[in-house]
């Protein structure tokens, strides 16, 4: 792992939680994305080299609806950026870690992703990222 790609907050309003983080780090996000995939909208903001991504659920089944049924808006997940994501996947799987999903799926933010299950890791649902080669 190479460093802390994103912090994911779910948010039940979208609009008005762009608005509320704008105010507080003091500059617009740079991207919103639909990732119909996970029934989310998102919304990216940049701080230093690590990145805020906003999800607001696009459908009452999303993971992210689901969440704020339970817990409410707030971290949703943290994400690393790795080199090789099938490599790391391997590696964590003989450390014991439960992956969620072994295949990479196309996430937001030209990325492919994986998670780790949040009973293996502390109650923390942890999620890789890799760059998509061109």
């Amino acid at each position: 792992m190479r460093k802390i790609e994103h912090l994911g907050i779910a948010v039940s309003d979208l609009e008005a939680s762009n608005n509320l983080f704008e105010k507080l780090l003091g500059k617009a996000h740079y991207k919103e994305e639909t990732v119909e995939g996970e029934g989310v909208s998102t919304s990216f903001f940049m701080i230093g080299e690590t990145k805020i991504e906003l999800l607001e659920a696009t459908r009452d089944t999303s993971a992210i609806a689901k969440f704020i049924g339970k817990k409410g808006e707030g971290i949703h997940h943290i994400a690393f950026d790795v080199e090789d994501i099938e490599a790391e996947v391997a590696r964590l799987k003989g450390e014991g870690f439960e992956i969620l999903n072994e295949t990479p799926k196309e996430g937001a933010d030209n990325k492919l992703v994986v998670f780790l299950h949040p009973k293996s890791t502390n109650g923390v649902l942890v999620e890789l990222c890799q760059e998509k080669k061109a």
